[in-house]
């Protein structure tokens, strides 16, 4: 401790000792200050704390404290704040009157900084634990959900399959068991594309293939697409469209998308017996047209306070065990960046739980009528009569699944257990297209198809090659392509997209 000056509280003056501890801590001469009253000849205190200093002051000069210490911060002489620990004491005379008062200073300013630091890194290291406990809280509670969600549609999938296999029943129960079947897998499928799509979304990798599209076809497609889930529960699906040709610029598969996750949201939410309806017009808004879809329905509805994080990703009204409706919370949240990836806006609207909701997609209008030849609903079916394909999967189901299925359209198939399975089949048949998975034991799709890139062109070298795989993410893709593979596709696939895959790839040799 170094003594600097002292307080003449009588006089309310300061005057320091000649002291070169107190010129370096302060910046003062003692001459410049000698005689200053620190509360209004010059400012000394920091202002936010000269009230309690006032306070330590009185208290020792009318007696009421002999000693004490404070903590507080003062000016030096360049206007610079120092952090000053206090220690005063009183001197009185022998009848008890007060002369003045001994205070001697500390500078903590190091210690304080160090103390601010550390308090500041605390904060950081709670607030980075608060959130890696509320990130794994999420994360179990996401894991839980999305166990049940996977596991869901395996039950009546198991269970009909079973008793399909078990016992006989007329045709109306099997085609209900089929139906069903059918149902789960897609909501299954769904769910898999959806978690793949917001994986894309984080990454920034989700892009649009750009057409002139037909909006009256998206919302036939998507109204496809979700009718055996409504006719399950009895709910209508109302379309009431322009009688004029909607064209917007976009992606036609990302579009239904769209439209399919809003509907697949409205018949979720919506008891048996109830219906939804599909609207679309155009509107004006400020001398600019857009095309602007809104999918209502008489369900369930949204609560308030929940209504602005309806499009967020993984949130639910109701994420607990006892809810009513199952899902991820993944839709909403893809219809959202989809819309915006076309430059267009999506609401909610919703008079509160039990009174309906109303989702509006507004798109930018293509004012001039072109003619869309990809909206075409008309499909040839694909003929394979005497080509020679080689199906490689060493998963037994899937190779007779494929074999049934293209043998169906014609085709003369071979399949083989294994990549060195098919080596050694392939200079013999000299197949017209392979057909391979990619996660085999020993030898990948991945080496298969590089070994087979390596042999002449009149060996099979340049055969035309799929990749059906449940590999279905981005960079499976790339890799695909960049092995040797023309195409791929993801399990599970429909029979006819894959038919007619085939067929494409071959009119393009």
């Amino acid at each position: 401790l170094k003594k600097v000056c002292k307080y003449f509280l009588s006089k309310f003056v300061v005057r320091f000792y000649r002291s070169s501890e107190a010129e370096r801590i302060f910046g003062f001469q003692a001459s410049e200050v000698t005689g200053n009253d620190f509360v209004n000849d010059w400012q000394f205190v920091f202002p936010d704390d000269l009230e309690a200093v006032m306070s330590v002051r009185n208290k020792l000069r009318y007696g009421i404290e002999q000693r004490n210490i404070i903590s507080n911060r003062n000016y030096r002489k360049d206007g610079s704040v120092v952090y000053c620990e206090w220690y005063n004491s009183t001197l009185v005379s022998e009848t008890g009157k007060l002369i003045s008062v001994l205070s001697l200073v500390l500078d903590i300013t190091p210690r304080v900084r160090l103390e601010v630091e550390r308090t500041k890194l605390l904060e950081r290291a709670q607030a980075a634990q608060n959130e890696a406990e509320s990130a794994n809280q999420i994360k179990d509670q996401f894991l839980a959900v999305l166990s049940h969600e996977l596991r869901s549609p395996l039950n009546p999938i198991l269970g009909w399959t079973k008793l399909l296999k078990s016992r006989k029943f007329d045709e109306v129960t099997v085609t209900k068991a089929l139906d069903t079947i059918e149902r789960n897998v897609k909501l299954q499928i769904q769910l898999i594309d959806d978690l793949l799509d917001v994986s894309r979304i984080l990454r920034g990798k989700l892009t649009l293939h750009e057409a002139v599209v037909d909006l009256s076809f998206v919302i036939d497609a998507a109204i496809e697409t979700v009718r055996l889930t409504a006719e399950a529960k009895s709910i209508k699906i109302l379309s009431f469209e322009n009688n004029s040709i909607v064209q917007v610029k976009g992606d036609t598969n990302r579009l239904q998308q769209i439209v399919g996750n809003l509907l697949t949201n409205a018949v979720k939410f919506t008891p048996n017996g109830g219906q939804v309806e599909v609207y679309l017009s155009v509107c004006n808004s400020q001398s600019i047209s857009y095309a602007q879809i809104q999918v209502r329905d008489t369900g369930k509805g949204i609560n308030p306070e929940f209504l602005p994080y309806v499009f967020e990703q993984f949130r639910q009204a109701d994420s607990s065990t006892t809810r009513n409706f199952g899902g991820l919370g993944l839709g909403l949240a893809i219809v959202h960046h989809l819309v915006e990836l076309h430059g267009g806006t999506v609401t909610a609207e919703s008079a509160g739980e039990g009174q309906g909701a109303t989702f509006t997609v507004n798109l930018p209008l293509i004012s001039s009528p072109d003619f869309i030849a990809s909206n075409s609903n008309s499909q040839t079916i694909p003929n394979l009569e005497g080509i020679k394909i080689l199906i490689v999967d060493d998963e037994a189901d899937t190779r007779e699944f494929l074999a049934f299925l293209l043998q169906q359209y014609g085709a003369i198939v071979t399949v083989a257990i294994s990549a060195h399975d098919a080596l050694a089949k392939f200079s013999d048949i000299l197949p017209n297209i392979l057909l391979s998975d990619l996660g085999m034991s020993l030898m990948d799709g991945y080496s298969l198809i590089r070994q087979i890139r390596t042999m002449p062109e009149e060996q099979g070298g340049q055969i035309p090659a799929i990749a059906l795989t449940a590999f279905a993410a981005d960079i499976n893709k790339q890799q695909v392509l960049a092995a040797g593979f023309n195409r791929h596709i993801a399990k599970p696939v429909e029979p006819l997209q894959l038919v007619t895959l085939i067929a494409s790839v071959l009119e393009m040799q």
